[in-house]
């Protein structure tokens, strides 16, 4: 039987990601993101979709233990930072609607909740981490014992690619567009 918290995360949490992910862009382009802010925001977006590929990709493939949860921590730091920069950029210049913060505030928490539950399915790991339990950290990164069904990964692979991907090149095509005229 699959742990709960994986089942959240394969059920809920991933589909909230791609779903926020198009959402995201969709607001983007309602606020015209190719004649404001342009590509320079463009590209932290880019930047924010490669952080939280890595932290999917990373989950799909490799054990969860505490070097899992470490890299999933750092990533969570590392977007936060990204994701004030990008704020930084675009709100001088470009309107963001109450209903783009909304989607903004999922954006941000779905990787919190990817850690929270991951550390669920590695309690003795995340125990270890701060000192606690009986368990070592085992700090090493390494593929999965019992991988994903490829069926699995092939579907979440696709959905990142239709749902986030192709609208991430529209809006960086736009934006290249708007800067050459």
């Amino acid at each position: 039987m699959l742990h709960p918290a994986g089942l959240l995360l394969a059920t809920v949490v991933f589909p909230l990601w791609v779903g926020t992910g198009l959402a995201d862009w969709a607001c983007h382009r309602a606020t015209g993101i190719a004649v404001t802010s342009g590509l320079r925001e463009n590209l932290l977006h880019q930047l924010m979709f490669v952080q939280a590929g890595c932290v999917v990709g990373a989950m799909a493939l490799l054990e969860v233990n505490a070097a899992l949860l470490l890299v999933v921590a750092a990533a969570f730091v590392l977007h936060e930072l990204t994701v004030w920069w990008d704020l930084r950029v675009s709100l001088p210049v470009r309107r963001v609607t109450a209903i783009e913060q909304m989607v903004h505030s999922f954006q941000e928490l779905l990787p919190l909740v990817t850690l929270l539950l991951l550390a669920l399915l590695a309690w003795d790991q995340a125990l270890a981490l701060i000192g606690q339990g009986s368990a070592a950290p085992d700090l090493r990164l390494r593929w999965k014992e019992v991988p994903l069904p490829p069926g699995v990964l092939a579907a979440g692979a696709t959905a990142a690619l239709l749902f986030n991907v192709l609208p991430l090149v529209q809006e960086t095509w736009s934006c290249l567009r708007a800067r050459h005229r």
